[in-house]
């Protein structure tokens, strides 16, 4: 009976695991898409690597439906916190802060491809770091409703949520502890992350 007890310890382990883990992914996902300074790809993929090592059926879906759906949502409150700020006379703090982190280079960028290319912009710049905000704008700029932002924002928030977490599914692949993985995760995602911004200064 002694392995009946610890795989009924094991299995209540995994189930507070799940209750505190999920809820706290998404909450800072939704804060880090309020407030771009919370490394919210890392969190994914460092989510992604327990959810991998876990023998919960299902903890990879529930990851990947938890960020995007977070990402989604704190999308939609910035965008429209950012449109009330467009149509007040005096701004906004929300709207001040998405323009402060817009440089006008990217912004002006932003723009053309956006009139080019529509909703693909906007899928595309959740994938590329440090592309959301500009665009953002950008759409804000051009007067998108709230509805055709989140069109656009649905598949992009889904790509985003995907991409992530393939990040973490192979850092926790590579090693039987889930630390080790995590700590790969993160790297490859700082990584990816630097990646562009070396681009630009080497050109």
């Amino acid at each position: 009976m002694t392995w009946l007890a610890e795989a009924s310890r094991a299995a209540t382990a995994g189930s507070t695991q799940q209750a505190v883990g999920y809820p706290s992914l998404f909450l800072l996902v939704l804060i880090g898409a309020l407030v771009p300074v919370v490394p919210t790809g890392a969190l994914v993929s460092s989510a992604a690597v327990v959810a991998f090592h876990q023998t919960a059926p299902l903890s990879l879906v529930l990851v990947f439906a938890t960020a995007a759906s977070a990402a989604f949502l704190g999308d939609a409150a910035l965008y429209w916190l950012g449109r009330r700020g467009m149509r007040s006379r005096n701004g906004s703090r929300w709207l001040e802060a998405i323009r402060s982190r817009a440089p006008e280079e990217r912004l002006a960028q932003a723009r053309e491809k956006l009139a080019e290319h529509g909703i693909a912009v906007l899928v595309l710049s959740r994938l590329v770091p440090a592309g959301r905000i500009p665009v953002m704008l950008a759409c804000l700029m051009a007067d998108w409703p709230l509805r055709r932002f989140s069109r656009g924002n649905l598949p992009a928030c889904l790509a985003w949520a995907a991409t992530y977490q393939v990040i973490g599914v192979l850092g926790g692949s590579l090693f039987r502890e889930p630390w080790e993985g995590v700590v790969v995760a993160v790297a490859l995602t700082v990584l990816v992350s630097a990646v562009p911004g070396v681009a630009r200064r080497l050109r």
